[in-house]
């Protein structure tokens, strides 16, 4: 009797550890393939959107959305600026994968009737169609990858920003981009401190992992290398940093404006100085009237608030390696369309 008990128990014993095996193995396996197949369907949706975008618009600026029509506004410009993650002069050519990547991107649509800017926010990891090259910059293709590689294959100059420019026009419904502005690491720093300092709140804990003066809710007035520890910070250890690190980038902008306008209203040739100053920083297509009518127009714009800005919309996954960001396509276009286009009668 005690025996068959026993053989009972040896029985009930095994199979509970059976059980808690098979949950501890195909709970992990389960989360995996979950996240798989939510990372294979935003690509799915990525590669649709992308091959719809490219049957459903013209060279023309003509946009045909939801039974209407649109055409690109021709007083509306559409000017690309990055911040490249590399150090010192962009005067040189580099090859392929040394010219840095855009670490932060935005969209100036620039009003030249109303003299007025908006600021469209483009998250560095967002997932779109690139061109990629070899190390010695020869073009294999194009492929979905991460927005902020389309700078690196590239020369680290022109090369690298009318890849960009590619990248994001197909990002944004085959929007041309009228002009790119790209500036080093080290522009943040100048430009911070030719205005005196720019005056932040710090908006998360952490930061003072940084710099001891970024305390969550300290109002901080940034000089030199704090402006890009400020701009720059992100803890990596969090998925998705690099988008919630843009309410940083955000504010700075407001405040900077905030600050250069103070300033020229001491100095009128400030614009013109703080330009001569960064050149050996920037690459950029235009003359040098066309950036210095893009400041004014900031100036002019009047306080930047969150009417200003705008922040593609979409949806963020995490995958074993990278932080991906997927444009949700419905809500996204409807943006565009405010920015950039008006309705054709």
């Amino acid at each position: 009797m005690n025996r068959g008990r026993r053989n009972r128990r040896k029985w009930y014993l095994a199979v509970i550890a059976a059980g808690v095996l098979f949950l501890a193995v195909m709970v992990p396996l389960t989360t995996v393939l979950y996240r798989q197949k939510k990372e294979t369907e935003a690509r799915i949706a990525a590669r649709e959107y992308i091959q719809s975008e490219k049957n459903g618009h013209s060279r023309s600026g003509v946009m045909e959305y939801q039974g209407k029509t649109y055409r690109r506004s021709s007083y509306v410009k559409a000017i690309l600026c990055m911040g490249v993650d590399r150090q010192g002069p962009m005067t040189d050519s580099t090859t392929a994968t040394q010219g840095g990547q855009a670490d932060g991107v935005f969209v100036l649509a620039q009003d030249t009737t109303r003299n007025t800017l908006k600021i469209l926010m483009i998250p560095r990891d967002t997932m779109t169609e690139i061109t990629l090259t070899d190390l010695s910059g020869n073009v294999l293709g194009t492929d979905i990858q991460h927005l902020t590689l389309a700078y690196a294959y590239g020369d680290g100059r022109e090369e690298s920003c009318e890849r960009m420019a590619e990248a994001v026009s197909r990002l944004l419904g085959g929007l041309e981009m009228d002009h790119y502005l790209a500036a080093d690491t080290d522009v943040i720093a100048m430009l911070n401190d030719a205005v005196g300092g720019v005056t932040v709140t710090i908006p998360i804990s952490g930061m003072e992992e940084r710099d001891p003066a970024f305390v969550k809710g300290e109002t901080v007035t940034l000089h030199g290398d704090q402006a890009e520890a400020f701009v720059r910070y992100r803890d990596i250890s969090q998925s998705h940093s690099a988008i919630t690190r843009m309410a940083q980038q955000q504010q700075y902008i407001t405040q900077y404006f905030a600050a250069l306008k103070k300033k020229s209203a001491k100095d009128s040739q400030i614009v013109v100085e703080i330009f001569d100053m960064i050149a050996d920083h920037m690459v950029t297509d235009m003359g040098k009237e066309e950036y210095l009518k893009i400041a004014m127009d900031a100036l002019n714009t009047g306080d930047l608030g969150a009417d200003n800005f705008y922040t593609i919309p979409g949806e963020t996954v995490t995958t074993e390696v990278y932080d991906e960001f997927y444009a949700d396509t419905e809500a996204l276009m409807p943006m565009i369309l405010d920015l950039f286009y008006r309705e054709v009668p």
